[in-house]
Formats: C-alpha cells, sequence, structure tokens
C-alpha cells in the first residue's frame, strides 16, 4: 500500500514541477512574442510527442479504443454544442476550428496534420464541443475515447504535462488571435495570416493554398471582397506572387513589417 502511495506523491510532485516549467516556457513565448509580429492562424508545435511518454499498455488502450475516420474535404467533423464522446487526433490533412455565429463564423485556428483537437471538452463539469471543425482538404482523424483520455491523464503526469503546454500554447495562440482582429488593420490581417500560413503551416514560401477567399475572409475578420482587394495590393508592391491556388512569398521582411506595424 505505501508503494501505491510512494507513486502518487513523486507523480504528484513530477507533476507540479513539469508544470512550473511548462509555465516559463509559456512567459518565453510571450516575451518572443513582443519582439516581432504575432502569427496567429495556429499553434506552435511542430510535432506532437505526448503520446511517446505512454506506457506499453497505456498505447495498447489507447489502440483499444479509438477509431479511424476519413473524411473529404468540406465535411464537419464535430459540431459546437453536441455531446463530446472523444478527442480528435488529425493524423492527415488540415482543418478549421471555429466558433458558430448567427451570421459569420470566427476561426480561431487552423490545424495541420499531427495534432491534437478538442482538449478544451476535459475540463470538469463540461460534456460538449466548445467549436466546431470542419476540414479544408481529405482527412485522416483518429477518435479518442474521452474516458480513456481522462484516465491516462489522471496517472500519467508526463503525459499531463505534454498535455498541459499543448494548452499553453493554444492559450497563446487565442491571444494573439484577439490582439490581431481587434489592433490590426485590414492589411496587417491578411499580412499576419499569410506569414503564418507559410511559416507554421506549409514552412515555405511557395505553397499551394486549399482557402478560398470566404475562408481567409473568416480568419481575418474581413469581407471576402476586402481580402481580395488587398491581395491585389500586395501583388502589385511585389510582395507576394499567385498563379491560380499557388502562392509564393516575395518579399517577407516588408510583410512582416506590416503585419507587426498593423
Amino acid at each position: 500500500m505505501w508503494i501505491v502511495e510512494e507513486y502518487r506523491i513523486t507523480a504528484f510532485i513530477l507533476l507540479v514541477r513539469t508544470i512550473f516549467f511548462e509555465k516559463y516556457e509559456l512567459f518565453q513565448i510571450f516575451a518572443s512574442m513582443t519582439n516581432g509580429p504575432i502569427n496567429t492562424c495556429s499553434a506552435f508545435s511542430s510535432k506532437l510527442t505526448c503520446f511517446d511518454y505512454l506506457t506499453d499498455e497505456e498505447k495498447e488502450l489507447v489502440d483499444k479504443n479509438q477509431v479511424e475516420v476519413v473524411y473529404k474535404k468540406g465535411e464537419i467533423i464535430c459540431k459546437q454544442g453536441t455531446f463530446a464522446s472523444n478527442i480528435i487526433f488529425l493524423k492527415e490533412g488540415m482543418v478549421k476550428v471555429y466558433l458558430e455565429g448567427q451570421h459569420k463564423n470566427l476561426i480561431l485556428k487552423i490545424s495541420p496534420s499531427n495534432n491534437l483537437i478538442g482538449l478544451p471538452v476535459i475540463y470538469e463539469g463540461n460534456n460538449t464541443f466548445l467549436y466546431s471543425v470542419a476540414t479544408y482538404v481529405d482527412s485522416k482523424i483518429s477518435l479518442i475515447d474521452i474516458n480513456v483520455f481522462k484516465q491516462i491523464l489522471a496517472q500519467n503526469a508526463r503525459f499531463a504535462s505534454k498535455i498541459i503546454n499543448i494548452l499553453n500554447e493554444n492559450t497563446v495562440l487565442t491571444y494573439g488571435r484577439f490582439f490581431c482582429l481587434t489592433h490590426k488593420q485590414m492589411h496587417g490581417r491578411l499580412a499576419d495570416i499569410l506569414l503564418c500560413l507559410s511559416q507554421r503551416i506549409f514552412k515555405s514560401q511557395n505553397f499551394f493554398l486549399p482557402l478560398n477567399r470566404s475562408d481567409l475572409a473568416e480568419l481575418t475578420g474581413m469581407s471576402a471582397e476586402s481580402v481580395s482587394r488587398i491581395i491585389k495590393d500586395f501583388k502589385e508592391d511585389k510582395l507576394i506572387e499567385i498563379e491560380g491556388k499557388d502562392f509564393r512569398i516575395l518579399d517577407y521582411e516588408r510583410l512582416a513589417r506590416i503585419s507587426e506595424t498593423g
């Protein structure tokens, strides 16, 4: 009995210590944001590592309590306000996470492959999705039973610490989105999104953009007409080059200045 109790105490100490370092890391992220443009369309992590900290038994438990589903472009994966029975792991593809409004939706973020979605549903007293998720492209999804996910959170401190870090990153993202939409002019908002797509989603200055003008309008809080007009301005100023849906950023520094100054 004392061995079990000692394990619990050790796990608790490890979790508290890890939370401290994750909070310090969050502070560092905030500090770095003040030294440059805040790109706000997607979270920071380039690789999801939380599942690497599961034991063999926990990995087997997850495998037995998940299903893999393929969604076509434009399909809704989960809808705001519906009961949440799963945590969503995006294995392949790209999705938008958004709040539904009466007349207009607000996109919170874009999630590329290898991302967990739906983590806010796990807080105590909640059992519904707080936002909707839909695909931008054909996507492969793993739906993990939420009760199994909560069980592993409770027993594996290192796994829990990585989930805390993901939640911290998304908190920073939300703050950045709020700042961008409320403090930047239209040219700054679009520059912010284009830089984010290039640097965080596609990781290249040349990329195929599956988003249409309406999607960019939702991301930037503008009308589709305003997005088209500003894209034309950027093209004329030799900041970007577009051929169909193929985008190329020609001048990162100038686009970053526009994003930073708003």
